[in-house]
Order: structure tokens, then C-alpha cells, then sequence
């Protein structure tokens, strides 16, 4: 039976310029100039803006009182009927908010222009040849004296080298030899030719492995070295030393000089042979001090000018010679690309904001360093700029300042407190800090635990619990007190 009913519900939706804006806000350097590079692609009204000859720039295509309104009415915006009431309205809105002589007489309103002192070429970044491992270790495969098959076992395995410089571990040698129709043995030699290639270790399977090999291929190393590994590693993983000792019968001072050779080894190979760019941080904002006041700058150099084409303003005001399918078609890329040059401006002024509002909160961090971080949660950036949390949220994601103390991510600004027992609020970063230095003072043959260094730090004041600490340590990649264990 077909009933009707009326309900009341409140939502929130977003304006098709609020969600532009929104995305152009969590975009980092790099991603916001691809993104421009797209939109340029995709809008032909949009270019990037060039300098012109003054006449070209002073140029403004006149017209009579009477083809103004007629123009200004074709460019009404007309109802899709697939948008909503609320979409129409927030269209409606946004022509209002803009004179459309305006917008097709007005060259400087929609030009995002660079600083005119600084030639082109400053702002292009070099480029650097870059050679991948995986490209690297072809090259030295092929320096060996190997057949056909050979060789297409070789690069097959080295296609499957990580970028940690270990073997997949889901590639099986076995499965290689049923592709290739060739002995697992002989796939087992060339996997050992490849584990000394440069660097040594390469393609290995685990870190025994890996090890192994960097001592096979240093004359230095002692066999106690080798026996150690290749019969006791997980107690030597482990650093149960008292079994080591037992098992081999050797004194603390031999371990001691079998420690020091081990850990002289490279336990990831491919650490230093990855240099795709993505892994080179370029920091979105730059703080520099300029008479005990910090100046702000976003680095945003690269980012090209933009503006809205002549040639199509033209074709918009030419009603003689344009039809008016294609002045509806030029008035909707207008307006899309109006909306994204504007969202680039706002995303600018949003970023700077958030930026000088940590600046604000955080003075001491950036004028003494990070010892004298404060606590600080979104909510505060947001009400001095008087913006949603959820802004200064995106605009904090994968975001990076270079300071004078470093690179840092602005995230790394915003941390919780904790009160000491005088009262005074701290930065838990500060809480870290004092673990941290407490673990490098310790005694190397007695680490602390969670617990002892949970009662130290209520003995100084400070509240916290030792599950706390816990957390604490594994944030800042410390392992438990057993793994920290050395022989003194």
C-alpha cells in the first residue's frame, strides 16, 4: 500500500566551491601545481598568464548600453535539472557576488602573478639524472658471463628486489623455476651471484641472510663472527647473551668484539640507492626573523600565473559571430575557472593564516628551538582565524616548515599536555624528550624498564602511568629494555 508521509531533517551540504576549495586546501606543493596543470588542460579559457605588450593588456572590447544587458542576460546562469534547489542557489549567489563585465573586461582581477623582479629561470628547478636500484643492479647483471635464460632469471629476480634491498618475500624460488623451466638450484646460484653485487646483500631473503653474506665478503671478519649468526641468530636477535656465552664458551670480551663487528654490518642494502623524488620533501612555508618579528612566506614560486583567455572573452562579447550554444559553453568554463583562480587566492590567504597563528602560539619553539614547544590543539589555531577545526585540519595534513631548527611537519606543532604536580602545563613532546634522554643515559647492561622509568618521571613530577610510557617509547621507535640490552 502506497502511503505518504512529510519528515524534517537537517543536513549540511557543501557548495560546489566549498568542496574546490576544501581539496585544494589538503593538496601539498607539488600535488596543488599538478592539480593547476590538469585544470589547464581541461579548461581552454584558463591560461597561464604571460606578460603581454601594454596594448594588449589596456585592450577593452567596447559595447553599446543595450548588447551589455543582453550579454549579462545570456550569461543568466540557466537551471540543470539535475541539480538541486540548494546547488541552484549557491550558483545564483556566486554571479551575484560578480559583475560579469567585470570578469570578461578585467585582466588583473583573475591574474596570479609572480613577483615581476625574478626572471623565469630562477624558478625552475634542476633536474637531476636519477638511477633506480632496480636499474643499477641491471646494469652489474650484465657485466656477468651469463646465458639467455640466464639473464632472464637474473632480471626477473631483480624486478622482485624491494626498496628495502630484500627479496619479495610472497616470490617464491621455486615459482621462478616453474616459470623459467629451470633447476630452483641454478635459480639459487644466480640469486647468490646478485646478493654480492653492489651494495652487498642485495636481493636477500631475511636478515640472516643478509648479514651472512656482508660477512663472507669481509676478509676481516672472524668465523666466531660467522658462527654466531649462522648457529645462535635468534639469540643474538634477541641479545640473550648469557646463553651465547654458555653455548659457545667464550669470554664476555670476545662476544663484546663479535657485537661490534656485527653491528658495523648494513642491515637494510637498499637504504641509500632509493632516490625517487617523492622521498625529498619540499616545506610549503618558510619562517625567517626579521627584527624579532617572524615573517611567514609560502613558498608557493613555482606555482604559475593565471588568468582568463582574451581570445574566448572575445568570443563571449562577439554575439554576431558567436552562436549561443558556444556562448553558453565559454560562460560555463568562465565561471569554472573564475571559481578555481579564486580558490587558489583563498587557499593562499587560508594557509598563510594557519601558519602565522602557530607562529603566534608556538613564539618560543621557533625563536629557541624545539626543547621550548607548547601545548596545542586545533581548536586553537581555529579560533584565532576564526575558521572551522576541520580547515585547520587539512591545511596541517602533509604540510612542511622550514625553520631554523629544521624541516618540520605541522602536525609536529600540534601535541596534548599533561599537568605536572606544581600545575603547570607541559607539552607531552617534552615528556618524550626527557624519556628519550633517560634511555640514552641508562646502563647498557641493565636497561630501564617502562615501569622504573614511569616511577623517575612521578618522582620529577610528572604524572605518568607506565602504559604511557609505553606509548610513548614506541612513538619514537625505542624498543623494550630487553632488545636495548649491550655488554658494557
Amino acid at each position: 500500500m502506497i502511503q505518504l508521509s512529510q519528515t524534517m531533517r537537517l543536513e549540511q551540504r557543501l557548495s560546489p566551491q566549498q568542496i574546490l576549495l576544501s581539496t585544494l586546501l589538503q593538496l601539498p606543493l607539488l600535488s596543488l601545481e599538478q592539480k593547476i596543470q590538469t585544470e589547464l588542460e581541461l579548461n581552454p579559457v584558463m591560461e597561464e598568464g604571460l606578460e603581454e605588450d601594454d596594448e594588449l593588456e589596456t585592450e577593452i572590447i567596447e559595447s553599446d548600453p543595450e548588447e551589455s544587458k543582453e550579454i549579462e542576460k545570456e550569461l543568466e546562469l540557466t537551471e540543470d535539472s539535475n541539480n538541486t534547489e540548494l546547488d541552484k542557489k549557491e550558483l545564483e549567489k556566486a554571479q551575484e557576488d560578480a559583475e560579469w563585465d567585470d570578469l570578461i573586461n578585467d585582466e588583473d582581477n583573475y591574474e596570479f602573478k609572480l613577483p615581476r623582479d625574478h626572471s623565469e629561470d630562477e624558478y625552475e628547478r634542476p633536474e637531476v639524472e636519477i638511477t633506480s636500484m632496480t636499474e643499477y643492479l641491471l646494469e652489474q647483471l650484465s657485466f656477468l658471463s651469463l646465458d639467455d635464460k640466464q639473464k632472464k632469471v637474473g632480471e626477473y629476480l631483480i624486478w622482485n628486489i624491494r626498496d628495502d634491498g630484500y627479496l619479495d618475500e610472497a616470490l617464491s624460488l621455486e615459482n621462478v623455476a616453474e616459470i623459467f623451466e629451470y633447476p630452483v638450484e641454478k635459480v639459487e646460484e644466480i640469486l647468490k651471484k646478485i646478493h654480492f653485487f653492489d651494495p652487498i646483500g642485495i636481493g636477500s631473503r631475511n636478515l640472516k641472510e643478509c648479514l651472512l653474506t656482508q660477512l663472507l665478503d669481509n676478509e676481516d671478519s672472524s668465523q666466531l663472527a660467522t658462527k654466531v649468526l649462522s648457529d645462535h641468530f635468534e639469540d643474538f636477535k634477541n641479545k640473550r647473551y648469557e646463553k651465547l656465552l654458555a653455548a659457545l664458551n667464550i669470554s664476555a670480551e670476545e662476544l663484546k668484539e663479535v657485537i661490534e663487528i656485527i653491528s658495523k654490518l648494513n642491515p637494510k642494502p637498499g637504504e641509500g640507492l632509493n632516490t625517487n623524488k617523492e622521498n625529498y620533501i619540499i616545506p610549503d612555508f618558510a619562517i625567517e626573523k626579521v627584527d624579532n618579528e617572524f615573517v611567514v612566506t609560502l613558498n608557493d614560486w613555482n606555482i604559475p600565473p593565471l588568468r582568463i583567455s582574451k581570445t574566448y572573452k572575445s568570443l563571449l562579447k562577439d554575439r554576431k559571430n558567436t552562436d549561443k550554444e558556444t556562448r553558453q559553453y565559454i560562460r560555463k568554463k568562465i565561471e569554472t575557472a573564475k571559481w578555481f583562480i579564486n580558490s587558489i587566492y583563498q587557499r593562499k590567504a587560508t594557509m598563510l593564516k594557519v601558519m602565522q597563528a602557530i607562529v603566534q602560539k608556538q613564539f618560543d619553539f621557533f625563536n629557541k628551538g624545539p626543547s621550548d614547544i607548547k601545548p596545542l590543539i586545533m581548536r586553537e589555531i581555529a579560533e584565532i582565524i576564526e575558521m572551522d577545526i576541520s580547515t585547520v585540519s587539512r591545511v596541517a595534513n602533509g604540510k612542511y616548515v622550514q625553520t631554523d631548527f629544521g624541516v618540520f611537519e605541522l602536525k609536529y606543532f600540534f601535541n596534548e599536555k599533561i599537568e605536572t604536580d606544581d600545575g603547570e602545563e607541559i607539552s607531552t613532546r617534552k615528556v618524550k624528550e626527557r624519556i628519550r634522554k633517560m634511555i640514552e643515559e641508562e646502563s647498557a647492561k641493565k636497561p630501564l624498564s617502562d615501569e622504573k622509568i614511569s616511577q623517575v618521571l612521578n618522582e620529577e613530577g610528572f604524572p605518568v602511568a607506565r602504559r604511557t610510557v609505553a606509548k610513548y617509547r614506541e612513538q619514537l621507535s625505542i624498543p623494550v629494555a630487553r632488545l636495548r640490552k649491550r655488554l658494557e
